[in-house]
């Protein structure tokens, strides 16, 4: 989808840069409701989006959890992300994977709609949950749940825990057709921070993948600007309020970005929960307050 950067988006860019950092303590809102907004419906299909570094398995708990609520769920892997997460490991540096782009991710899950017989609501992680707010906006899923969501076009942090856990991915000095494999003391700052040694090893050794920089880097540009006064589904976005890689600040500007929206846009910080939120200690928290959203905004 071809789309232009408008001196709104550009203004958007110089008013947001500067401002984050202090909106952190914001830890739930609830959005505008109108009769004529649209609801949730009936719909029982849950589609399930991962983020950068990971695979379909990370959302095997979540898919069981809804599964045993009355739930079909779908999780599709990115292009290039079917295969176990050791061989995927042992395919770094993969020159095919450094290509990859997030129009063809974004592209992967339009595909994947096209065989639902009812549009579902998506629930996406980091860059998931941007995917989720992009397929939301063109009208392809009856609402989303973005947790930790990668920020669109325009919503910019300078938070120095935001740089330092995206640095690696963002540094110019890579090519942007490198891949990148997260080290595991990255990983312990940017994903699992709070957490004990013992499961950060666990979860970094049974999940985490290479990625492509393409698909990171593409936050600031076209393919990430989100339109957020058309009429759509219902939104929630969802921080953690120790979450270094998408900030609790950013995450809240993400809302805010939606003030005149004719649509459902509601948001929750969970205050003690990391990037990580999905699979941490926990993470049925998550999940419960997530059910509770969909079936009030049916």
């Amino acid at each position: 989808m071809n789309k232009i950067i408008s001196k709104r988006h550009l203004f958007a860019v110089s008013l947001i840069i500067m401002l984050s950092g202090c909106k952190s303590h914001v830890l739930e809102k609830r959005g505008e409701r109108q009769d004529h907004y649209p609801t949730l419906h009936n719909t029982q299909t849950l589609l399930f989006i991962h983020g950068m570094y990971l695979t379909s398995e990370s959302w095997e708990a979540w898919q069981a959890y809804f599964e045993a609520e009355g739930f079909t769920t779908v999780a599709p892997d990115w292009p290039l992300h079917e295969l176990s997460v050791t061989e995927l490991n042992a395919l770094h540096p993969d020159p095919i994977l450094g290509e990859l782009q997030l129009s063809d991710v974004v592209d992967h899950y339009r595909e994947a709609l096209a065989q639902l017989e009812e549009k579902p609501i998506a629930i996406g992680h980091s860059m998931g949950g941007l995917i989720a707010q992009i397929l939301l906006e063109e009208n392809l899923i009856a609402g989303a749940i973005a947790l930790n969501s990668a920020p669109p076009f325009g919503v910019i942090s300078v938070e120095p825990q935001f740089l330092k856990a995206n640095w690696p991915m963002l540094n110019p000095i890579h090519s942007a057709s490198s891949p990148i494999q997260m080290n595991f003391e990255h990983f312990q700052y940017a994903f699992a921070n709070g957490m004990e040694l013992e499961a950060q090893q666990a979860a970094y050794d049974q999940f985490m993948v290479p990625e492509s920089r393409r698909v990171g880097r593409a936050t600031t540009t076209s393919a990430a600007i989100i339109n957020t006064e058309v009429s759509r589904g219902p939104l929630l976005i969802v921080s953690g309020g120790i979450d270094r890689t998408i900030t609790p600040s950013l995450n809240y500007t993400n809302f805010q970005i939606y003030g005149n929206s004719p649509a459902i846009t509601d948001y929750k910080q969970f205050p003690n929960r990391n990037h990580w939120t999905t699979n941490d200690t926990g993470w049925q928290t998550v999940a419960a307050y997530s059910l509770d959203w969909i079936e009030q905004n049916r």
